[in-house]
């Protein structure tokens, strides 16, 4: 029978720097994770399977959530999933959703550390500052560069943030004409050009592959290993050290505490067999939605409304990245020969961003705003198609007229995108909780989502959509549009155990312990009381190996290889 010293729920990005550094450090670790055991020789480019049929992500018949949202009139409506479709999975697999991310990686800034200090209450919202700094995480944003490897070129701008190294580790990827492009206009128009660092390694490296420039990255795992995913990059190492086990396809689905630790965990494998792991330290990196309903469904005498929840802060405060998209069209018609080559140059890198308001000011009023990326639309094609299903006033064609517009969208035009992320207010209105009367395909209570979209994260989003579009224009593009809503984007979620120094107000300490249990800590995005503006995955890592350090100052001096794994 093995020994294990920790056990952790989940395998992704809150999950792998733990496994990697007490793995290291000398400690046995089990890693239990719901889904498969993928590896570069299972991702292809396969749109139908990838994309239009989710094989990534669990059947809703068989695993669901329910949401709930705010009518016009203030009531509630609320449906399942599976009558939806509306789904909040994203990459169940070993590593979690850092298979499946873009590699987008923005550090969070000082000021990000600091929103209430900063810029005082929303009316409505629950900002508050983080119990710990930007200088406090500064070191493992580094070690994030180094170890699961970011790809990219510091320059200087108006919010560039202290770096304790002068520049990226790995050079810029491979970058597409139209960057040049990109920075000629921002150029003109006073703004300041960034190189968008990227978790995609330009040559081999790490013991990886570098990057294939395929352009398949969002949506679809790496097939060469080049993504910084959790898996590639943390997990298989932590393996190799011979003290980390990785157990997939399995479902944990209780936790069992005394009054101050955690004492077990319960999980069906596969073939629908409970078994029951004991470990000295516990670690829960599920995902913040699934984290927050294991932690719910976990109540018992001692801990009746569920672990962490004495003062009912358990699932609170449910953040996501709010702002949103908008693209504009390159017309070969309007271009010069040497303009459409660099144009259909395949498989490059946009690799530019704009971070200019990331501080603004309007109305004599300080603003938190946020980062613009830059890309070219997802090659997909089925979904460039769907696009071009209705004319400009919104009839549905076919026969020629859709097919002349296809052509003309494959072979006469190119479509620029942006992306848009600012800040989620976290508020009282959007919540996580667990819903007694729907259970999974185990018969366990699936998550209930409460969303609600505060006012100020559309205006700030507008905002910088706009400037957006002003670079586009200037660009030369036509047909520019942007969409900006509260609607949440499922990749990109966090909070509802939110850490901080106040156990009246939090639930984990800033170490992500839970306050009150000894031994259990929290390390996914489940512990951000505001996200940033910016992608979450690089803060998840860094946060990790933060609390990789916390569990090895706690352990140190204890004794290793005192618990088990057991059929129940």
């Amino acid at each position: 029978m093995k020994q294990y010293d920790i056990c952790i729920v989940g395998s992704g990005a809150g999950a792998s720097p733990v496994a990697y550094e007490l793995s290291r450090a000398g400690y046995r670790v089990l890693v239990l994770e719901k889904g498969p055991y993928l590896t570069e020789k299972d991702f292809t480019k396969d749109e139908i399977a990838v994309s239009r049929r989710s094989i990534y992500t669990p059947r809703l018949r068989e695993e669901q959530h329910v949401v709930e949202t705010y009518s016009s009139d203030g009531s509630i409506d609320r449906v399942t999933a599976a009558e939806s479709g509306w789904n909040f999975w994203n990459g169940s697999m070993v590593g979690g959703s850092s298979n499946l991310m873009s590699g987008y990686f923005h550090r969070m800034k000082p000021v990000d550390f600091r929103l209430r200090s900063a810029f005082g209450p929303v009316e409505g919202a629950n900002v508050v500052d983080w119990p710990i700094s930007y200088d406090d995480m500064e070191p493992y944003f580094t070690k994030v560069e180094q170890l699961v490897g970011v790809s990219g070129r510091v320059v200087e701008h108006p919010f560039q943030e202290r770096r304790s190294t002068k520049d990226f580790p790995f050079p810029p990827t491979w970058e597409q004409p139209i960057s040049g492009w990109f920075d000629t206009a921002c150029e003109t128009l006073g703004y300041h050009s960034i190189p968008t660092p990227r978790a995609v390694l330009p040559f081999d490296a790490l013991g990886r592959s570098g990057c294939s420039y395929s352009n398949f990255c969002g949506s679809y795992g790496c097939a060469t290993g080049a993504k910084g995913n959790a898996r590639a990059a943390l997990l298989e190492k932590a393996k190799a050290t011979g003290r980390c086990d990785i157990l997939p396809n399995v479902f944990v689905y209780r936790l069992d505490a005394d009054r101050q630790r955690v004492t077990a965990a319960h999980y069906f494998d596969a073939d629908g067999r409970s078994h029951t792991v004991t470990a000295g330290t516990f670690v829960v990196a599920a995902q913040a939605i699934e984290s927050v309903r294991l932690l719910f469904n976990s109540r018992n005498d001692l801990h009746p409304d569920g672990l962490g929840n004495a003062n009912g802060q358990l699932g609170k405060n449910l953040i996501f990245s709010a702002g949103g998209s908008g693209r504009g069209r390159f017309e070969f018609a309007r271009l010069n020969e040497r303009q459409r080559f660099e144009l259909m140059t395949r498989g490059a890198f946009v690799n530019r961003s704009l971070q200019e308001w990331y501080v603004y000011h309007q109305n004599g009023r300080a603003l938190k705003g946020g980062t613009i990326d830059f890309l070219f639309e997802h090659p997909n094609p089925v979904s460039r198609a769907l696009r071009e299903l209705y004319d400009d006033e919104g009839n549905l064609l076919w026969g020629r007229k859709l097919q002349a517009r296809l052509k003309h969208a494959f072979t006469a035009s190119r479509i620029f995108a942006f992306e848009v992320f600012n800040d989620w207010m976290p508020t009282d209105k959007c919540f996580v909780s667990v819903d007694e009367s729907v259970k999974d395909k185990w018969g366990v209570p699936v998550g209930k989502i409460r969303l609600y979209g505060h006012p100020h994260d559309i205006e700030v989003g507008n905002y910088l959509a706009a400037k957006a579009e002003r670079v586009l224009r200037q660009m030369g593009a036509v047909e520019i549009e942007s969409d900006i809503s509260s609607a949440p984007p499922p990749n990109l979620v966090a909070g509802g155990c939110r850490f901080g120094t106040d156990p009246e107000h939090s639930v984990l300490d800033p170490d992500c312990r839970m306050h009150g249990i000894a031994n259990l800590y929290v390390s996914d995005a489940s512990f951000m009381p505001t996200g940033g503006s910016v992608p979450y995955t690089w803060t998840i890592y860094a946060n990790a190996f933060r609390v990789a350090d916390a569990i090895i100052a706690a352990l140190k001096g204890r004794e290793t290889g005192y618990n088990n794994v057991k059929d129940s």
